[in-house]
């Protein structure tokens, strides 16, 4: 449904992506992790087509939902107008009973029904953050690709976000690629787990496999505790972090 194969994004002199290759499948969520300035972004940009990379780097099938770590709100919409704009593909000369119905059912989703009417630029951050989410599902994508969408959320949101994701995922065969910082979130909710350091992909597999304590030190500089939970799954504590050499 994604390949990437060989990829490299360079902004002049610098590189920000280093000859990258992983298959995203159906079904599934892949996780992305790693510290600031390793290249993720930069990734899920060229895999949603917003960067201009050679076609046989970037092979996709299906239609892409993809959701920026940028969400300011810069446009005079509401929040049903803005969930709308994420059907362009399906929308006519006017918008439909079907496109109303399926923008309410994902604002449903979302837990932000109550704000259809509001203007974007009222929200909180945490707020537009579940607009431009549900935006991004409004358009009944096959491949979903979320910068940090949990990012601004409280953890009750954080919760329902991340189960939506795993819903979607299994239930309808969606290919989720999602960055997130909260390591032990992704350990919980992803299937599989890419770690990039300095713009290379330095491990990808289960969480169990992925997240251990010597990555967490190597990649992150951070003393961390890692032990499995009643559920298998990684338990991360950070003791501290790692002097640099």
């Amino acid at each position: 449904m994604l390949q990437v194969t060989d990829l490299s994004v360079r902004y002049g002199g610098q590189c920000a992506v280093d000859r990258i290759s992983m298959a995203i499948p159906a079904g599934a969520i892949t996780a992305v992790i790693g510290p600031n300035g390793s290249g993720k972004s930069s990734l899920l940009k060229a895999m949603a087509g917003l960067i201009a990379v050679p076609r046989d780097h970037v092979r996709v099938t299906g239609r892409i939902g993809y959701m920026p770590q940028d969400i300011g709100a810069r446009a005079a919409l509401t929040v049903m107008e803005t969930v709308l704009l994420g059907r362009l593909g399906q929308l006519g000369l006017r918008v439909s009973a079907a496109d109303v119905d399926a923008v309410a059912a994902v604002l449903q989703q979302m837990q932000c029904t109550h704000l259809a009417d509001r203007w974007l630029a009222d929200l909180s951050g945490g707020q537009r953050q579940l607009v431009f989410l549900a935006q991004a599902l409004a358009g009944d994508p096959t491949i979903l690709l979320l910068d940090e969408p949990i990012s601004a959320l409280d953890l009750r949101h954080q919760l329902t976000v991340l189960t939506v994701l795993r819903r979607l995922a299994r239930d309808q065969g969606i290919a989720v690629v999602v960055i997130l910082h909260d390591i032990t979130a992704a350990a919980r909710f992803a299937d599989r787990i890419a770690v990039l350091a300095a713009g290379r992909l330095v491990s990808l597999g289960p969480p169990t496999e992925v997240v251990t304590a010597d990555m967490i030190a190597t990649v992150f500089g951070v003393d961390a505790e890692v032990i499995i939970g009643s559920d298998g799954l990684p338990r991360i504590t950070p003791r501290g972090a790692m002097l640099a050499v």
